[in-house]
C-alpha cells in the first residue's frame, strides 16, 4: 500500500480541515517539503511486518446450518487442535468472535468486517492451544461489542437457552449461550462495561473479568485500552479458574501489563471459607431497573455463604451509584477515536497491531449506516462532546476513576471481597424486529448498573449463578481486591459446591 504525494486540492482540503489558512504559494511549498516523509513511509511498507507466526492447522471456519445452530449462538464452527498434553487436554472452546484466529473469518458482530479474515492468532488463543485446548470455533457478539443485551449483531439476535425469547446478554452472547447449553466446555469473552458478566448472570455461567491487564489483549479488537479485559466464562468455577490460570501473564506485547501479578488459581478451589469477610453493597441493590425477586435471590445468596462460616456485613459505598457516569466519557468518546476513527488500535501504544486488520476495518466509512443502533449512538454523542468540548470529559472522568477506586479499596481492606448482583434483573425480552431504536437501546443498556465500575476500577469481578426467578438464572457479583482472584474463586466454589443452584 504505497504512499503518494498529495496534489494541491487535497493538501488545500487536509489544510482546510485542520483550521490552516493556506495561500495557493504556502500549499505548494508545503507539498515539495514532504517527498522526504513520503519516502519514508514507503521505506516501512516495504518491510517485513514482525507479527506472531501462526503455529498450530486449523480447518477453515464454516458457517453452521440452521439446524445447528439453535440459539444463533454460533458464527462459524472450525477445529484446531492444541497440544498432545496439558491443563487444558480435552477442553473445548470457543471464541468470542472479537478474538483472532488466524486464517478464520472474524466479524466482530458487525456486518462491515465480513469477510475479514485474521492472519495472527491472539496470544490467549496460543496459550490455550499450549495447553492442550481444542478451539472450536467462534462465537457471535454484538455489533462492535457495543451492547449488554443479545440483539445487535448483524447476523441477528443470540437466544437464552433458558428462553428463546429472552436475551443471551452482551455483548459475550454467543458464547455464554454455548457453554450454558452444554455445547462447549469454555469459552472467551471480553468485558468493557460488563460483557463478560452480563450473558453470564443472564445465562447461569461462571463469568471472570480479571484485574485489568491480568489476561494480554493482544490480537482482540480492541474497545479503548483502559477498559479492555479477556477473560474465561465456564459452567463451574473450577474450570474458570483452570482457564484463567492458562491465560494470565505478561506477553511482552501488551503494554497494559505493567507489574502484573499472577497465582496458581486453581489453588484457591477446595478451601475453607470460615471466617473470610464478604462486604454486602447497599447501593448494588435497588436501581430503578432492579427486579426485587433478583435482588432478592442475591440475598439469600449471601446468607448461603454465611451459613459456610463467612462473615457477611452490609457496607455502603455512596460513589459506587455515580460510577456508570463516569464510565460513559471513557467508554464513549474512548471507542469512538480508539475502535472507529482510529481504525481499531488508535495511537500512542506501544502494543502489537495488527495492520490487516486495521486496513480492513477502515471500510466502515463506506458503510457507516450498517452499524448498530447501540454504536451509533456512542459515535454521535461522542464526536459531538468531541467537536464541541473536546477531550475535558474523558479527562475528568479518567480523574475520577481515582476517588473511585479508592472507595472499593477502603472497603477491601476490611473485607475479602464485596458482594451484590451481577445484573438488575433476569434476562429481558429480545426486541423484536420491528422495535423501535428507543426500545433496541433501551435492552442493550438498562444492565449496566452494577458491572461498569470495575472495568474503570479494573478490580477483578466473578459472577456465579445463585438461584433462578421464573426459570430465569441469577448472577451473584463477587469483587476483590488487585490481582486477587483466587480468593474470589475460593468464595465463588464454596458457594457453588454448597448445593445445586438451578433449585433454589
Amino acid at each position: 500500500m504505497s504512499v503518494t504525494l498529495p496534489n494541491e486540492e487535497q493538501l488545500a482540503d487536509v489544510a482546510d480541515r485542520l483550521g490552516f489558512n493556506l495561500s495557493p504559494e504556502d500549499v505548494k511549498s508545503f507539498q515539495g517539503l514532504m517527498q522526504g516523509y513520503v519516502d519514508a513511509y514507503n521505506a516501512v511498507d516495504l518491510m517485513i511486518d514482525p507479527i506472531p507466526e501462526i503455529t498450530y492447522p486449523r480447518t477453515v471456519g464454516v458457517r453452521p446450518p440452521v439446524e445447528e445452530n439453535e440459539l444463533n449462538a454460533w458464527y462459524v464452527k472450525s477445529t484446531v487442535e492444541g497440544a498432545p498434553e496439558g491443563k487444558l487436554k480435552g477442553k473445548t472452546v470457543v471464541l468470542k468472535d472479537n478474538v483472532m484466529l488466524g486464517g478464520v473469518p472474524m466479524m466482530n458482530g458487525s456486518s462491515t468486517l465480513e469477510g475479514y479474515v485474521p492472519n495472527v492468532d491472539a496470544t490467549i488463543v496460543t496459550r490455550m492451544l499450549d495447553a492442550g485446548a481444542t478451539i472450536v470455533g467462534k462465537a457471535h457478539c454484538e455489533c462492535f461489542c457495543m451492547s449488554g443485551g443479545s440483539h445487535t449483531s448483524a447476523q441477528g439476535p443470540v437466544c437464552n437457552p433458558h428462553d428463546p425469547t429472552r436475551s443471551a446478554g452482551g455483548s459475550s452472547s454467543g458464547s455464554a449461550a454455548l457453554v450454558s447449553k452444554g455445547e462447549v466446555d469454555m469459552a472467551i469473552g471480553g468485558d468493557q462495561g460488563g460483557s463478560i458478566r452480563m450473558p453470564s448472570a443472564f445465562c447461569g455461567t461462571v463469568g471472570m473479568k480479571p484485574t485489568h491487564g491480568l489476561v494480554p489483549y493482544t490480537g482482540i479488537v480492541p474497545i479503548e485500552i483502559t477498559i479492555d479485559h479477556a477473560g474465561p466464562i465456564t459452567s463451574t468455577v473450577a474450570d474458570n479458574a483452570l482457564l484463567l490460570e492458562v491465560l494470565a501473564g505478561s506477553d511482552g506485547y501488551d503494554s497494559r501489563q505493567i507489574d502484573i501479578s499472577v497465582s496458581e488459581y486453581t489453588e484457591g478451589l477446595d478451601k475453607p471459607v470460615k471466617g473470610m469477610k464478604v462486604a454486602i453493597l447497599k447501593e448494588g441493590f435497588g436501581h430503578a431497573t432492579s427486579q426485587p425477586e433478583s435482588d432478592e435471590k442475591v440475598r439469600e445468596a449471601a446468607k448461603k455463604l454465611e451459613a459456610l462460616g463467612v462473615t457477611v456485613e452490609e457496607v455502603s459505598i455512596p460513589m459506587h451509584l455515580l460510577a456508570p457516569a463516569i464510565w460513559a466519557p471513557i467508554g464513549l468518546q474512548g471507542l469512538t477515536q480508539t475502535m472507529m476513527l482510529g481504525d481499531g488500535y488508535g495511537t500512542s501504544r506501544p502494543d502489537l497491531y495488527v495492520t490487516s486488520f486495521m486496513d480492513f476495518h477502515r471500510g466502515w466509512r463506506e458503510r457507516a449506516d450498517e452499524l448498530s443502533e447501540t454504536l451509533k449512538l456512542a459515535m454521535l454523542f461522542a464526536q459531538y462532546c468531541d467537536d464541541e468540548y473536546g477531550k475535558r470529559f474523558f479527562g475528568k472522568a479518567f480523574n475520577l476513576t481515582k476517588p473511585l477506586k479508592a472507595a472499593y479499596d477502603a472497603v477491601l481492606a476490611d473485607y475479602d471481597a464485596i458482594l451484590m448482583p451481577t445484573v438488575p434483573m433476569t434476562a429481558t425480552p429480545l426486541p423484536g424486529p420491528d422495535a423501535s431504536r428507543e426500545e433496541i437501546v433501551e435492552r442493550a443498556f438498562e444492565m449496566l448498573n452494577n458491572t461498569s465500575a470495575f472495568d474503570i476500577t479494573h478490580h477483578p469481578a466473578l459472577s456465579v449463578p445463585c438461584g433462578k426467578v421464573d426459570g430465569l438464572p441469577v448472577g451473584m457479583m463477587l469483587v476483590g481486591k488487585m490481582w486477587d482472584e483466587k480468593t474470589l474463586y475460593t468464595l465463588g466454589d464454596a458457594f457453588e459446591k454448597s448445593g445445586d443452584w438451578t433449585s433454589w
